[in-house]
């Protein structure tokens, strides 16, 4: 029996960093494009980042200062929260 939770806490402390992929990040921008039909913004890092079909694009332009926490899933970032620099 030590012997099976001593090899499950050893395969759980291997794979604890994968975990850390899925947490969310961050990034201060420029917006460079609003594009409301595919659900994304630019900003002047050159990335896409996809946002929820309910966002709301209202104060969004080319030139706006934002702050944007989002996940990376398969390889697209999403927005989970997005606010704006004064």
């Amino acid at each position: 029996m030590r012997f099976f939770v001593a090899t499950l806490l050893a395969t759980a402390s291997l794979l604890a960093p994968v975990a850390s992929f899925a947490e969310s990040a961050d990034v201060e921008a420029i917006i460079k494009k609003v594009d409301t039909k595919n659900f994304s913004i630019t900003l002047d890092d050159g990335k896409n980042y996809q946002v929820p079909e309910d966002f709301d694009f209202s104060g969004l332009q080319a030139g706006v200062k934002v702050v944007v926490f989002y996940t990376e899933v398969d390889g697209k970032r999403v927005v989970n929260d997005l606010d704006v620099v004064q």
